[in-house]
């Protein structure tokens, strides 16, 4: 796979990708200048694009800032890290590869039924220690609005709280990262779309895929579609509805007459 000089031209889906992006980094104040970011790249088809998007932005951006690519490799077999490192190399991307054996600190610690939220927990630490070594005060993740609207339904029906996956948060880590979500606005079907177009390596998968599919965030993300049989417009309706909270019309009492 070459490198892709210009991935912003002939291609109106990635250009659309793009004008999206760049929509929630100025929406959200995403990026200053002198930024350093991590862009977390997992292997899957949202963080590469993420990247993408992220270094065409960088050729037209008013600001400077700065990307490294960090993968975190769990030690599986069936995950390919080499891959995405050659990729990275081919598109003069700066990368970096934390390891960490996965499937021995799951055995160690007896929870090999439910080991996502483990393993999740790991890997965000290990990104944050990432970030504060490369003296990157931002960690980019490629969650998209499909994302981001199925965590809020999680959220809503398991008692959590109205919240969802922030567009640019600050973590409670030791390191003072803040995350930053740069496909807050674009929707999966646009990702998909565009991800043909590069050429994209096939980096594996995880070991625990099966259980990730019969989880939560799986269900309701097809939740997301048997709704938009319905009503087609449902991502947008539910962006435009995030983007307008209305506290006195909900029962948290703090909130009580705040207009007053």
């Amino acid at each position: 796979m070459a490198k892709y000089e210009n991935d912003s031209c002939g291609n109106p889906a990635f250009r659309e990708l793009c004008k999206l992006t760049g929509q929630a980094v100025t929406r959200y104040r995403m990026i200053e200048e002198g930024d350093r970011i991590l862009v977390g790249l997992s292997g899957g088809k949202d963080s590469f694009m993420l990247l993408h998007a992220l270094h065409a932005l960088r050729r037209k951006a008013p600001v400077h800032f700065e990307l490294i690519a960090a993968t975190f490799d769990p030690g599986f077999p069936e995950f390919h890290a080499d891959r995405i490192a050659d990729y990275c190399r081919e598109q003069g991307w700066e990368h970096r590869i934390v390891r960490l054996d996965i499937a021995g600190i799951l055995a160690e610690k007896a929870c090999d039924d439910t080991p996502c939220v483990l393993c999740s927990r790991l890997r965000r630490g290990k990104l944050y220690g990432l970030a504060a070594a490369e003296s990157c005060g931002k960690l980019a993740l490629g969650q998209h609005f499909d994302d981001i609207a199925a965590s809020f339904l999680m959220s809503l029906f398991r008692g959590q709280g109205l919240r969802t996956m922030g567009p640019n948060i600050a973590t409670t880590a030791k390191e003072h990262v803040r995350v930053i979500r740069p496909f807050a606005l674009a929707p999966e079907s646009l990702i998909i779309r565009c991800r043909d177009e590069f050429g994209l390596p096939v980096a594996g998968k995880c070991r625990y895929e099966e259980q990730l599919e019969n989880g939560d965030r799986a269900y309701f993300r097809g939740l997301l579609d048997e709704i938009s049989e319905r009503i087609p417009n449902l991502r947008s309706q539910m962006l435009r509805s995030l983007a307008n909270v209305q506290v006195d019309y909900l029962l948290d009492p703090r909130f009580l007459n705040s207009g007053k």
